[in-house]
């Protein structure tokens, strides 16, 4: 792959790193197959998983899909108002975040199923206009949907920690810092970031905290079956 190759090559670390791991899928999104192939429900994840577990966002949007039927859209977000999204598990402040990204995606302000022709800087400057949206979650989503191969999460604390613990250093890494750093890794610094993320956990184990969900979701369900098939049986 040509971003390993060249990362390789500008850096030691790199090639370590990608002997111990192997090459990583910047652009995988681990949802389960619950967002299909709307940004707009992949951005709701997004929002409601900040500040929160991963397993939680996945339960609370699982619950708003239900309501809805199907994958939400803008317009059921609006319907169902900032009440409902409350008792499905929202905070006030999340609910109203989400609300106010179903009412610019309705109005046309934004599009988040067409972007393709924006540059980098011109999504996250789109995406941060509204609500709830900072930096940080607008790069996840030029990453996870748009799969933009240049983009640094610099303020991100896990990528902070691995560059710390790979490079050795002796305290972690400011974003100014990390930014400094990354510059010699475009344009591949998405790819980058990857590797770093799953150097976070040993080879083996599961580093995303969103496949982790998605995993203890799964043995859930699964103890939950058993279990009731053990109780039909008893009774």
């Amino acid at each position: 792959m040509r971003a390993y190759r060249s990362l390789s090559a500008s850096e030691a670390v790199f090639r370590d790193l990608l002997a111990e791991y192997g090459p990583q899928d910047p652009f995988v999104w681990h949802d389960g197959g619950r967002t299909g192939s709307s940004r707009f429900a992949a951005m709701l994840i997004h929002i409601i998983g900040q500040r929160t577990s991963a397993i939680a966002a996945f339960t609370i949007y699982d619950r708003i899909a239900a309501r809805c039927g199907h994958i939400p859209t803008a317009a059921d977000i609006t319907a169902l108002g900032i009440g409902e999204l409350r008792q499905l598990g929202l905070s006030a402040t999340k609910a109203g975040y989400v609300l106010d990204l179903a009412a610019r995606q309705s109005d046309g302000r934004i599009d988040l199923e067409d972007l393709a022709d924006l540059t980098d800087d011109q999504v996250v400057a789109l995406l941060t206009a509204g609500r709830g949206i900072g930096q940080w979650t607008a790069q996840m989503f030029l990453m996870r949907q748009l799969k933009r191969p240049d983009v640094l999460p610099a303020s991100d604390p896990g990528l902070a920690q691995a560059i710390a613990t790979r490079w050795r250093l002796s305290s972690t890494p400011s974003p100014a810092e990390v930014t400094e750093r990354a510059s010699a890794w475009s344009p591949y610094r998405s790819y980058a970031a990857a590797l770093l993320w799953r150097s976070l956990a040993p080879a083996g184990e599961i580093s995303d905290a969103k496949e982790r969900a998605l995993r203890q979701l799964s043995e859930r369900v699964r103890s939950a079956g058993g279990g009731r098939g053990t109780r039909r049986r008893s009774s």
